[in-house]
């Protein structure tokens, strides 16, 4: 009897317990690049986690949804995209001793709005045959004379390219920053078109000798039938501004205003700063992790090593609209 009783109880008190909520996402990247770590995280704590990819227009997704948004985060790249989440007052703060610990200020919201999970380095692709050691070591070398009919890159009016403007503007203010893109597109092969993969294909085919290209794209080429000849061609170069490190970008995290589950997706955001998950995640994106001392995929190392720039990335968001309006005065598009 009493051993019935017992396990009634305990029944009583298992069927009680609140069962565990799933984890929304919101996201820009494909699920296919980010799902591997948050199947370590569910093994890890049991915790779902459903992916929903929305391509465009998230922030009037969950401006419409209000707080009947189902979504508990948002995760994309670029902080131009990042601080638009922010603006539009979509997001909340996060007070988390975990994130602040491990990821460096310059890589999250000095308001605890968003946090950075990778970085991306805005480099130079440079031709193996035509482009000699050491000839290209600085942004700033872009606007040289010297590369007068040898440069390749997409819009100026890119996100990609409006960040590294940005960076710029915080170096040198928006007359040097004006002065170094007028020089950088009197340099231009060619007028800006397609992606960064199609300006290492334009230094292959020998339309141009070096390009701004994002990091990953070398794995992308790499991993690619086709491509491979094209990533052949050219190697890596780490330039830095001349008073500064290398521009990085990250992908990052915020939570969302509404977060029904918002206890389980704190739970995810300090997984993903954790050393287990930041080496899978970059691993899977070709990209660095934000957490020091993270691991490296082999294939990224094989790079080269660089130091980032410390210019905080709120700040070169803030300097985006000023970015812009120098782009299309300069006429960088042609």
């Amino acid at each position: 009897m009493k051993t019935r009783t017992l396990l009634a109880s305990l029944l009583a008190t298992a069927t009680a317990l609140p069962a565990l909520a799933d984890v929304n996402i919101y996201t820009t990247r494909q699920p296919e690049l980010i799902q591997p770590v948050m199947d370590a995280f569910t093994e890890e704590t049991g915790i779902a986690v459903n992916l929903a990819f929305v391509s465009e227009g998230i922030v009037e997704r969950l401006k419409a949804e209000g707080r009947r948004s189902p979504a508990d985060l948002v995760m994309t790249v670029d902080i131009a995209n990042l601080q638009q989440i922010v603006d539009a007052g979509v997001v909340q703060p996060v007070t988390s001793e975990a994130l602040t610990s491990a990821i460096p200020a310059d890589l999250r919201s000095p308001d605890n709005l968003w946090f950075g999970l990778t970085t991306r380095a805005r480099i130079v692709y440079a031709s193996r045959d035509r482009v000699a050691d050491g000839e290209v070591t600085t942004y700033e070398d872009l606007a040289s004379d010297a590369w007068e009919g040898r440069i390749c890159t997409r819009s100026g009016l890119h996100d990609y390219n409006l960040a590294l403007m940005s960076a710029m503007i915080a170096h040198h203010g928006e007359d040097g920053a004006r002065d170094w893109a007028a020089g950088v597109r009197e340099n231009l092969a060619r007028k800006p078109e397609g992606n960064d993969r199609a300006q290492v294909k334009a230094i292959w085919a020998g339309e141009c000798d070096i390009s701004l290209g994002n990091t990953y794209y070398m794995g992308l080429m790499l991993g690619d039938e086709e491509q491979k000849a094209w990533a052949d061609s050219v190697r890596i170069i780490f330039p830095t501004f001349e008073d500064g490190g290398t521009h990085v970008n990250v992908s990052g995290v915020a939570m969302t205003e509404a977060a029904p589950n918002r206890d389980e997706a704190l739970q995810l955001m300090e997984f993903l700063v954790s050393p287990k998950a930041q080496a899978i995640y970059a691993q899977l994106n070709n990209e660095y992790p934000v957490v020091p001392g993270a691991e490296v995929s082999d294939l990224v190392a094989s790079w080269g090593s660089f130091v980032a720039d410390d210019v905080n990335l709120s700040d070169v968001a803030g300097n985006r609209p000023a970015a812009l309006r120098i782009m299309e005065e300069v006429n960088f598009d042609g």
